[in-house]
């Protein structure tokens, strides 16, 4: 299963887990690097056939000694290691970064967790929700009334996890190439998120902008940051924070040039919203498509994963691409000589011999992603 991307030769392998773990993994698997993926003998947990492409996989019982020598033999030939299991867990295995890195000096272990190695929580179970929520970017998510909203699991898990991983695993690459020295990594999505953050953690104190709801310039509060509901009930987006950009808004949707006085003063926010939001309930979403998009009016229809698939400019730049039947977003991002792609996975047993690895009791598997 060689491939093409700038991860060619990149030997990385995986012990299965749910969420930020297998996207990095697929992230890196997209980009030409060969992952093994450890596989439990009661099963991956969460399958899914998109998130786990481009995988080799094997099936071995980590509570063996058999299991366990064939995946520190496997680590000793591994460039990168990918584990998400709660801090202890992969050492009472046997499998912690110690014995690992001794065997390896050049590997990177790249640790996966919410709550982190370390901290009065790092031994409780959690999810996106619990992070996000720890961090302060869940209070500021929702509504002027109301609870807070879950933006699924896509500014934990995968924002401030898997993105953040795939970043810590490619810092620490770069510097073993200076040092010839691999090191942990402990990626937790709470200190992920919290670096999300930054941006509003500097503007806060200087009362550049807010993140209370009903106050927020980019969390709904605004009339020209905002969705609306059309005639035939589908959604569209407005994202005019510019003047300009605002101006242009107004003129092609026949507001009153006067919405654009005070763009910024919170006081006429609410008013607004109201006037915006009956003008874009007399026309369908289809129609606005057909006033603003290809303007600078900063547009755009509230599309379902499944419309996404079919839009012009998305098929246009081939965003999603067909691969095992399933319609699946292509790799990214994009390189102008080392193209990423979606392979096909593989063999375990087959890649471990191309390692030097003998998997002698091990029941390998080929992966359909």
């Amino acid at each position: 299963m060689k491939g093409t991307g700038p991860l060619v030769g990149l030997r990385v392998l995986e012990f299965v887990s749910i969420g930020p773990g297998p996207h990095c993994a697929m992230l890196l698997a997209d980009l030409g690097a060969e992952v093994l993926r450890i596989d439990r003998p009661e099963g991956n947990g969460w399958a899914n056939p998109v998130v786990d492409r481009g995988r080799h996989v094997i099936t071995i019982d980590v509570r063996t000694d058999s299991g366990r020598d064939l995946c520190l033999e496997a680590a000793s030939k591994a460039d990168v290691v990918i584990e998400g299991l709660r801090p202890g867990v992969m050492e009472r295995h046997g499998l912690g970064p110690e014995a690992m890195i001794e065997r390896n000096p050049r590997l990177v272990y790249a640790r996966m967790t919410g709550w982190g190695q370390t901290g009065p929580l790092a031994q409780t179970a959690g999810h996106d929700i619990n992070f996000i929520a720890l961090t302060g970017a869940l209070a500021a998510i929702g509504q002027n009334t109301g609870s807070s909203i879950p933006p699924l699991n896509l500014v934990g898990d995968f924002g401030g996890g898997s993105m953040f991983l795939a970043f810590g695993i490619m810092a620490a690459l770069w510097e073993r190439e200076r040092s010839g020295r691999g090191q942990v990594i402990d990626c937790a999505i709470v200190d992920g998120v919290a670096s999300m953050m930054t941006m509003f953690a500097g503007l806060i104190p200087s009362g550049a902008i807010s993140i209370d709801r009903g106050r927020s310039l980019l969390g709904g509060a605004a009339p020209f940051y905002l969705c609306f509901t059309c005639a035939d009930g589908a959604e569209i987006s407005v994202g005019a924070l510019e003047p300009k950009f605002y101006r242009e808004l107004v003129n092609l949707i026949g507001a009153p040039a006067e919405l654009c006085d005070g763009q910024y003063e919170t006081s006429n926010w609410t008013e607004r919203s109201t006037m915006l939001a009956a003008l874009f309930g007399t026309k369908t979403r289809s129609q606005w498509c057909e006033i603003l998009e290809g303007t600078d009016a900063c547009f755009a229809p509230v599309l379902t994963l499944m419309e996404s698939q079919q839009n012009s400019h998305l098929k246009g730049r081939q965003t999603y691409v067909e691969a095992n039947g399933i319609l699946q977003a292509a790799p990214a991002p994009r390189f102008s000589r080392t193209p990423g792609e979606i392979r096909q996975s593989g063999s375990g047993e087959e890649l471990l011999q191309s390692w030097g690895v003998t998997a002698r009791s091990a029941s390998s598997r080929a992966n359909g992603g």
